[in-house]
């Protein structure tokens, strides 16, 4: 091949990553770093992520050179100057999409989702969503639209993507001189705190000038507490997702009048009504089970996590020569996947059928390959009677369900 998706190497780099910062938790005796449940969450959400922005990059990249084409401002040369002066105004876009990511309901509806997690390790740079990645867009369009070539555009974001994932780690110690200029990982672990008094802190994703120009920086003193003020009661991979969508419409529909239903949208998270979470959380029934427990068969889980990240190395090396069936049927089973994978970490028994559903599409989907699509109900058929017979539901729960003592 000619051409080569470097894009198709991030997730085996990133598995490497996280191998290497593992050993090192270990070797330092530092197994807090890691949590089982939290580490397979995040991991699944930065798998949806990368999936799904296959479909749509190309559409930001696009944008990028359309309002280049059309709308931009000046003609800026591409020179070691104008790469700096990128990267500093990179930074500074960055600052102020994170911040109003923090300060806007909207917004941060997207952005939640990168601080739910209650560990600080490489798995938590991998909690993007698309929704995220796709407000963010919006904010790099001022740079393009101001007169840089979208190829340094697009190039300084990779950089900055790939600086931000390093930042998110308990395991390198302090440099204290470094943080007058650059974020580090205590810098960045401060940003990820739910103490009161480094929230809202430290918004820079690769420089700490910004967060000291406006009055946003907080240096580590005391040992931060990661994740939310008010956890999330649950790992399922769609609540996790939209749930502060539904908050949001929840306090829309108890506001009354224009200004309060706007602020219900675009009003700042600090006034969200604290009672909207736990109600929606019984509702929906998204109440984690009880801590001390965990899923026996976690290899299971792991299994899954590996074919996903399989499916989206090779997925992403050949998607431009994929039809769109082939698109479609790799996006159906790695999000029911990951969906499986959220379900089986709050031990939901309908899991089972979910399993059901995911094979009938793999052999819909060979039988389609095969132009058999007529016989579509013989492997259906199979399945309701080996149910039937040797009541594979029972002995899927007893197995892949059993709990044992996490304490």
């Amino acid at each position: 091949m000619k051409h080569i998706n470097f894009l198709a190497f991030a997730m085996p780099a990133f598995f490497l990553f996280l191998f290497l910062e593992y050993k090192l938790a270990q070797r330092k005796k530092r197994p807090e770093v890691f949590n089982y449940e939290s580490s397979v969450s995040n991991i699944s959400i930065g798998i949806a992520e990368r999936l799904i922005n296959l479909f749509i990059s190309a559409s930001f990249y696009q944008l990028y050179y359309l309002i280049y084409d059309n709308y931009r401002l000046f003609d800026i040369p591409a020179n070691i100057f104008v790469w700096f002066a990128l990267i500093l105004a990179t930074d500074f876009v960055w600052y102020w999409y994170h911040r109003l990511g923090h300060e806007v309901n909207f917004f941060w509806a997207a952005h939640i989702v990168h601080h739910h997690s209650e560990e600080f390790n490489f798995t938590a740079a991998a909690r993007i969503t698309t929704f995220q990645a796709i407000i963010r867009t919006g904010f790099w369009c001022i740079l393009p639209f101001v007169g840089f070539h979208p190829t340094m555009v697009i190039t300084m974001l990779i950089v900055h993507g790939a600086y931000s994932f390093f930042t998110h780690t308990q395991l390198i110690d302090r440099i204290k001189w470094l943080e007058y200029v650059f974020v580090t990982p205590s810098v960045h672990g401060v940003h990820h705190a739910s103490d009161e008094k480094y929230l809202d802190k430290n918004y820079g994703d690769m420089f700490t000038f910004w967060d000291r120009l406006f009055g946003t920086f907080q240096e580590e003193e005391e040992k931060p507490k990661y994740g939310l003020t008010h956890p999330l009661k649950s790992y399922s991979f769609l609540w996790q997702h939209f749930h502060y969508y539904f908050e949001i419409y929840e306090l829309w529909k108890r506001s009354k009048g224009f200004n309060a239903r706007w602020k219900a949208v675009f009003g700042s998270p600090a006034h969200m009504d604290q009672d909207i979470r736990p109600t929606l959380e019984k509702r929906f029934l998204q109440d984690k089970t009880n801590p001390h427990q965990r899923l026996r068969f976690r290899n299971y889980l792991y299994i899954q996590l590996g074919i996903c990240t399989l499916f989206l190395t090779v997925f992403t090396y050949y998607f431009e020569y994929l039809n769109d069936f082939d698109k479609a049927f790799v996006l159906a089973f790695i999000l029911i996947t990951l969906v499986n994978c959220g379900a089986l970490l709050e031990q939901r028994k309908w899991i089972y059928y979910l399993e059901y559903a995911r094979l009938f599409m793999i052999t819909t989907y060979f039988l389609y390959e095969e132009n058999l699509t007529a016989f579509f109900f013989v492997p259906l058929a199979i399945m309701i009677f080996a149910e039937q017979l040797f009541s594979l539901s029972k002995r899927y729960q007893n197995v892949v369900l059993q709990l044992e003592t996490s304490e």
